[in-house]
This record gives structure tokens, sequence and C-alpha cells, in this order.
């Protein structure tokens, strides 16, 4: 078993991220699916949050309660597109702190660059899940998840909607304390550093942009 990389390979997932590869899936859909799929992905990826008791009163007797233990999670969105992800996880966590990371791909290097950088405070005593639809080649993730780990994070995960193996593999090297939680991976990368067999350019077509 990869102890670094968890596919989430629910029926559901399965279906919903077919519906979102078609090239003929109308923008308003396909930003709805993407939502639904986020919040399945949610669950794998939080699966082992720390957890306490507390005492409560049901309607018949008092109980120790399961809930939650320590810092509020922080989610931080990989821009533009990683916006897609969060909207579905932040709906389910809806305490969670927010973030973001501004990189976009110079398409001549394929190399990312930072325009921006904005997270909560106290990442050391939080889980922090960065969020990106597609990890491509790694170099987004890597430089993102290098920069939450000055910020101070030591506790992270990435969390994305379809990943190739080159990418797995930068991220494996780079970060290998850092999970990876995908819906699939696909076979490679083309000739211009997009995953095959993908679903195109995941900004583009949550956002309609070309």
């Amino acid at each position: 078993m990869d102890q670094h990389l968890t596919v989430v390979d629910h029926p559901l997932v399965q279906h919903k991220l077919t519906l979102i590869r078609n090239k003929e899936t109308p923008t308003a859909v396909f930003r709805q699916i993407l939502f639904e799929i986020s919040q399945f992905l949610a669950y794998e990826v939080t699966r082992e949050l720390p957890m306490t008791t507390k005492e409560i009163e049901t309607p018949l007797e008092a109980m120790d309660a399961p809930t939650l233990a320590g810092k509020k999670l922080a989610l931080v969105s990989i821009l533009r597109a990683g916006n897609g992800l969060l909207e579905g996880v932040l709906q389910l966590i809806p305490s969670a702190r927010v973030g973001y990371v501004g990189l976009y791909r110079n398409e001549a290097t394929l190399q990312p660059v930072q325009y921006y950088f904005k997270v909560p405070d106290g990442l050391g005593e939080r889980l922090v899940i960065a969020l990106d639809p597609m990890l491509a080649t790694g170099n987004s993730a890597k430089v993102a998840v290098d920069l939450l780990k000055e910020a101070g994070a030591t506790n992270l995960r990435f969390l994305c909607l379809i990943a190739a193996p080159e990418g797995v593999e930068r991220m494996r090297e780079a970060h290998p304390d850092v999970p990876v939680v995908t819906a699939a991976l696909d076979r490679q990368l083309n000739h211009v550093g997009h995953i095959a067999p993908g679903l195109g350019d995941a900004g583009d077509r949550m956002f309609g942009t070309k």
C-alpha cells in the first residue's frame, strides 16, 4: 500500500469524475460536480483528524461524545483553480481557516511564479490542507508546500482531483511527509505538461475562460 498516495475510488466519485472529464459538460455543471466531488475527497483527507470527547445531554441521558480536538484546520487554495475544491470542502468544514497561495505556470518553462501569499496564523498548530484540482508536473504543488512550511506548517496534506505519475513522484521526492489524496491517477503528462487523459484546464473549465 502506498502511504504517500491515496486514490479515492468510491463509485460515486468515479462516476462524477467521468462527467466532468467529458468535454461536452458545460461550465455550470462542471462547477457543481466539482463541488460535489470535493466533499467526497474531504471525507478522505480528514479521516485521521484528532478527536476528544465532551460531555453533552441527549434527550435521554448524559454522555461523553466525540468531538474534534485542537485548533481549527486550515484550507489553503492554490489559486485560481484551487477555489473549485475549496468551496466544497469549506461547506463540509465551515469553521476551517482559509488561506491562498497565488501561483501561475510559465508555459515556456513549466515553472511556477508566485504572485500572492496569505495564510492563517498558527499553521504549526493546525492540520493544513493544500487544494489544487490538478497535480501535473508537481512544480506548483512543491513550491506551495515549500511556502507553507516556511510559514510554519508541519502537518500538511495535498488534495487534488487528478494527478499525473510525474507530479506524484515530484511531491514524493520533495515532500515525502505530505500525503497526496486524489480521485484519479492518470496515465502521464503530454508534451506541454498537461495531464492525459485528464480533463483539460480545470480553471478554464470551472470559470468559463479560455
